[in-house]
């Protein structure tokens, strides 16, 4: 890894040499600020293998992005040679639409302990993830700009919350976005899921060719044959979360990727947005 080239690609600038919080918070904003969220290989024929020299060249030389196991792993690579303690957690990621849990080793995210405390990492999750690192040192809200968080325990397993595109307090209406322990992990565990993510039809990421990045302010996302914009609350916005969505024609989809994440696929994307199967198991 040519870590300059790699804080380059995510648009990071400023020292790095000592690892900090100032410096894990920055790198995990620009990062998700860079690098998208995508599946878009799994629908342009290819095959996703977590070989982190490979996921290298994609993410930082051909500027695509991934999904978890591709953006996490890589991003837990860096901060490594950063000099973070880091360690690969598995979570299990509690479906929006099916309200089922995936199985094991559905979701890689990623732990720091620094100068005695701990943090949850995620640049890997999509349109729910928190910008910033979060404490996994407290169960109260964390409050991240129009959006609050909280880490809740049983047991050994801890579990993210999130109020959805408000903050009501600590007694507002929460909803589960994973659960994890934090046992450690290596990339290979998450092999089996990775390919059942690429062939299963109870996989998101199966049935939709999807591409999703962070923007100041707001998002923009890319599922079958519709850009979504979203633009986030403020004063602007009238307190409100706006969204405007814009069908797309087959032949557009190319530029379209281009001009809003700065991706040029190799192979052509076949587009899809197919209905999720609902997983036979229960977790």
């Amino acid at each position: 890894m040519e870590v300059d080239r790699y804080l380059s690609r995510i648009g990071f600038e400023g020292p790095s040499g000592v690892p900090s919080l100032e410096l894990l918070r920055s790198v995990h904003t620009c990062h998700l600020l860079s690098v998208p969220f995508e599946d878009l290989t799994v629908h342009s024929g290819g095959q996703v293998k977590l070989d982190l020299p490979a996921l290298y060249d994609k993410v930082v030389n051909q500027r695509r992005g991934g999904f978890c196991f591709e953006n996490n792993s890589l991003f837990y690579w860096l901060l490594t040679q950063l000099g973070f303690q880091a360690t690969v957690l598995s979570g299990q990621v509690k479906n929006s639409i099916t309200s089922r849990y995936g199985p094991p080793f559905d979701h890689l995210i990623v732990m720091v302990n620094l100068e005695g405390k701990r943090w949850l990492c995620d640049v890997g999750f999509g349109s729910a993830g928190f910008s910033v690192p979060l404490s996994l040192d407290t169960y109260g809200p964390q409050v991240q700009g129009h959006r609050v968080y909280r880490l809740r325990r049983i047991d050994d397993v801890h579990f993210l919350e999130w109020q959805k595109e408000e903050n009501r307090g600590e007694d507002g209406d929460w909803t589960e976005i994973y659960k994890f322990n934090l046992e450690p992990r290596r990339l290979e565990d998450f092999a089996e899921m990775c390919q059942y993510h690429q062939s299963s039809p109870s996989s998101i990421f199966f049935c939709k060719s999807l591409c999703t990045v962070l923007r100041p302010g707001g998002r923009v996302s890319y599922v079958g044959r519709r850009l979504i914009t979203t633009t986030f609350p403020s004063e602007a916005t009238g307190g409100g979360l706006e969204t405007t969505t814009r069908e797309l024609e087959d032949e557009e989809i190319p530029a379209v990727l281009a001009e809003n994440f700065g991706i040029v696929l190799q192979s052509p994307l076949i587009p899809k947005d197919d209905t999720i199967t609902p997983p036979p198991v229960v977790y």
